[in-house]
């Protein structure tokens, strides 16, 4: 059996509470208030509650830490220290709608030596609180499910491939683009699927459920856990010019071993096409 480390403990049993509030309110979601916060982007008491618990939750066990909350934005920690990014709910309308499908995302992220910025996550929890699967992943110790190591699929033919995605919706996304991307892939591959959360989404590639995925316009709490998620499985993240950093969230190519590098000539022919007028 694995070892799990104190960092990963601290953030699943963070997880675990906020996620059994998120059930609890699952079960409830019609009483729910709820508010706009801009066109098609919910946020919910249930949302709110569970950033609360996981701020507290990882505020006791490293004080001196800082965060990147979506509800709460930027919080600073002591100089020199990592920082929590989280998402307490990512597939917000999924749940406003009663769909089982959604997430809690944790990522540990370092400062870089120099203290300039941001760089590698070092820790990552993605957890669905409806399945109670528990993703996680530290830096050069792999990825799992549990106590499972998660390993990316195999396949090395598009033609065999199930492809993941989000969707541009209202005010988010260039539509155009995707268009043009889901045209070039489509008919290339077994299947494509849009499940509404791309940590999940993420997870699920590290674990072969998926063998790519790509989305642009998302937030840094939406991936920084799932980047490191599949780079631990074996796969490969980057942009959609395949630049590789520690987080994607504009752009965001993955894939296993075989097949990032295909899906990545194909997004590049369709960006090097001429926009029609």
């Amino acid at each position: 059996m694995v070892a799990i480390s104190g960092l990963i403990r601290v953030m699943e049993s963070a997880a675990r509470k906020a996620g059994h509030r998120l059930r609890r309110d699952f079960g409830e979601v019609e009483h729910l208030q709820v508010s706009r916060k801009g066109p098609s982007d919910f946020v919910s008491k249930a949302d709110q509650r569970s950033e609360r618990t996981l701020y507290d939750e990882l505020l006791k066990a490293r004080p001196d830490w800082g965060f990147e909350l979506e509800e709460g934005g930027t919080i600073e920690g002591e100089p020199g220290k990592p920082r929590w990014v989280i998402d307490p709910l990512d597939g917000t309308s999924n749940f406003l709608h009663g769909i089982p499908h959604f997430a809690i995302s944790i990522a540990a992220q370092e400062r870089k030596l120099d203290d300039s910025g941001w760089g590698d996550v070092f820790g990552a929890v993605v957890y669905n609180p409806i399945t109670d699967e528990t993703f996680w992943a530290e830096k050069t110790r792999g990825a799992w499910l549990q106590d499972a190591r998660l390993r990316t699929s195999t396949r090395g033919s598009m033609a065999d491939a199930i492809i993941a995605t989000g969707i541009p919706f209202q005010g988010h996304g260039d539509f155009a683009e995707w268009t043009n991307i889901f045209g070039a892939i489509a008919p290339r591959v077994a299947g494509i699927r849009r499940y509404g959360a791309a940590s999940l989404d993420l997870a699920w590639l590290a674990a072969g459920r998926y063998d790519g995925f790509w989305e642009s316009d998302l937030k840094i709490w939406d991936t920084a856990a799932g980047c490191l998620l599949v780079r631990e499985a074996g796969g490969f993240v980057s942009d959609y010019r395949g630049r590789s950093e520690n987080i994607h969230f504009k752009q965001v190519l993955a894939g296993n071993q075989s097949l990032h590098s295909r899906m990545h000539k194909i997004v590049a022919e369709v960006l090097r096409k001429p926009r029609a007028a």
